[in-house]
């Protein structure tokens, strides 16, 4: 079974399904409510796990309720949390996300800065009996830690770049062979040109492969001097929460099953579309019966 170590987000997460998001204060009420362990990487590890996948998730939650139910959901999901520290003193991360009709969220994030960001016990050993990494720049010093151990130990990296503080992505995108980032992300880097020549732009400043997830447009990415796309297959949108996640989930466990990055784009393309199907964020994450037949079937892509 390909195994794939995660590093990054561990959130306690609160979904809650609304008509719309509104600008000015008002009262909104939810008609559905979910509460579950998230983040970037978690999500992703969960996405593993249900695509038959094994997935090992490294990160840090705090001593309270919030982090002990985080940690029993994503074990739940078939995570191995085993190398998630438990820092005294520290608050988990939480966040609370509003769905609305379309499918789109808004999410509000909160990062306790007292977690500790100290990276010296992560075990780097592992990463020789692993086949790929996944890290997001939620915990700079750790996701570095473990994309230089990836590097020296000759194993794919993969970078769910997302948007963060400009040093924090510039730190962590040369140190991952298959860096994947969010449009907002990439405009950040490279000013708002477009996918196609920001993809131009930045893999002038790397030595690899580079890609973007586009949405709906599905995925673009710069190899051997070419840009190549994938496009995403058409889905009635519920929830588009953890989509991402799902995607680089999927990407990088067929990056560990020796996938090209094509067959891997398409594979993840698909896995978060089908995310998009249902509410619940991660919980709509698909099995890998189903991505495989609707690969088979040949719908959009």
């Amino acid at each position: 079974m390909p195994t794939v170590i995660c590093l990054g987000a561990i959130i306690f997460d609160t979904i809650l399904r609304v008509p719309a998001v509104v600008a000015a204060p008002a009262k909104v009420l939810a008609s559905e409510c979910v509460q579950l362990g998230a983040g970037m990487a978690s999500s992703a590890a969960a996405a593993i796990a249900r695509l038959g996948g094994r997935a090992e998730l490294w990160g840090r939650v705090g001593d309270d309720m919030a982090g002990r139910q985080t940690l029993a959901d994503l074990a739940a999901a078939g995570v191995d949390v085993g190398r998630v520290r438990v820092c005294p003193g520290g608050r988990t991360p939480v966040s609370t996300i509003l769905v609305d009709a379309a499918g789109q969220r808004l999410v509000v994030p909160f990062y306790d800065p007292a977690l500790d960001r100290n990276s010296s016990w992560l075990p780097v050993e592992r990463v020789a009996a692993a086949d790929v990494v996944l890290a997001d720049p939620r915990w700079p010093e750790g996701s570095a830690r473990l994309l230089e151990a990836a590097r020296a130990a000759g194993k794919p990296a993969v970078l769910d770049g997302d948007v963060a503080p400009l040093p924090v992505l510039e730190r962590l995108l040369p140190l991952a062979s298959h860096p994947v980032l969010s449009e907002p992300a990439l405009a950040s880097l490279v000013g708002e040109i477009g996918v196609e020549p920001g993809l131009r732009a930045l893999a002038a400043r790397l030595d690899g492969p580079v890609g973007v997830t586009a949405g709906e447009r599905g995925f673009f990415w710069w190899e051997a001097g070419h840009i190549n796309h994938v496009p995403a297959p058409g889905i009635a949108v519920v929830d588009t929460l953890s989509a991402g996640d799902v995607f680089h989930g999927a990407f990088a466990l067929a990056l560990a099953e020796g996938q090209a990055i094509a067959d891997a784009g398409r594979f993840a393309c698909v896995a978060a579309s089908l995310k998009c199907r249902r509410f619940g964020g991660r919980l709509g994450a698909p099995g890998r019966d189903e991505v495989d037949a609707f690969l088979a079937s040949g719908n959009n892509v």
